[in-house]
């Protein structure tokens, strides 16, 4: 893993004559650009990793709301900024959906991705009393007259992972929307559904109320110790989560991009940045430059087969 470069020291970066060029970026403040109203789950995100960057790159980092259009407006803004590092965003999973949920003119083409910084993982959960005990059991089920699992609405990423499911399984599966992934949770506890999917962390605000057949990622959840992965309960492996990362507009320079790549690495290693992480019952996973890009544009490619 690169080394983040500190405040304004000059970097050396070899020249095409073999000389050495320096970048002094950043040399004032950088905007973070957030797609949400404040107080939500990105929101918390963007502002913990920027008080972390604000160490590491020795500038402010100042945390902008934008919300609107389910997140396209502040993307499509970030894609018009001049690309020299002083304007970035908090990409949510969105980012890889909404060209195909609403049109929007939000591809991975219009961003340079910087780096995953955190992931909600998924779960299928279904009520307290319901007869099914294992996700094989509402598979099964499901084989002779479709299930209904309620999700957080049509286009969101929990109706994709719904769908998704079905179609990696085999199992028949309708989707019902709520409004917000908690009241989906909550359909499933009274019954109104037969099953959910949902965000790890709105299962677990319910427990007691609800069990977690499985969790949708490729390890086990750590406030859901006795839960396994879908692998481990069907032995396919279901992916699919609430991820987010740092993008910038296309075209960074080179050395802006590595300055900012090293940064967010440093700041999602830091013991403030996963401690905030935990709390808020989310994983730190990270990813770097090149492997976020990689990974967004197979979630594009994934969503647009999904949801198109």
């Amino acid at each position: 893993m690169a080394v983040a470069m500190a405040g304004c020291t000059p970097v050396a970066e070899p020249a095409e004559e073999g000389t050495a060029t320096e970048t002094t970026f950043p040399e004032k403040d950088i905007r973070l650009i957030i797609q949400a109203n404040p107080g939500g789950g990105s929101d918390l995100s963007s502002r913990a990793l920027a008080t972390e960057l604000e160490k590491v790159l020795g500038v402010s980092v100042i945390p902008e709301n934008m919300p609107g259009a389910s997140g396209a407006l502040a993307m499509e803004y970030v894609a018009q900024q001049p690309a020299d590092g002083y304007v970035i965003g908090f990409g949510p999973v969105e980012i890889a959906m909404l060209n195909t949920t609403q049109n929007a003119n939000v591809l991975p083409e219009n961003f340079d991705l910087i780096g995953q910084i955190m992931l909600a993982p998924g779960v299928i959960s279904v009520g307290v009393d319901s007869p099914y005990k294992t996700l094989e059991d509402l598979i099964e089920a499901s084989k002779d007259g479709a299930v209904t699992v309620a999700n957080s609405g049509t286009g969101s990423i929990w109706e994709a992972a719904t769908l998704g499911i079905a179609d990696e399984t085999g199992a028949q599966f309708t989707p019902v929307s709520y409004d917000g992934g908690a009241t989906a949770v909550s359909a499933a506890a009274s019954g109104e559904a037969v099953a959910a999917v949902s965000g790890a962390g709105e299962a677990v605000a319910q427990a007691g109320a609800v069990r977690v057949l499985a969790v949708l990622n490729d390890e086990e959840y750590f406030n859901l110790p006795d839960v396994p992965t879908a692998e481990e309960a069907i032995g396919t492996e279901l992916l699919y989560g609430g991820w987010g990362g740092i993008y910038a507009p296309a075209g960074l320079p080179d050395d802006v991009r590595d300055v900012l790549e090293s940064a967010v690495a440093d700041s999602v290693e830091s013991d403030s940045y996963v401690e905030f992480q935990k709390k808020s019952g989310n994983l730190v996973v990270y990813r770097n430059a090149e492997e976020f890009t990689e990974f967004v544009n197979s979630q594009f490619d994934l969503y647009k087969t999904l949801l198109g």
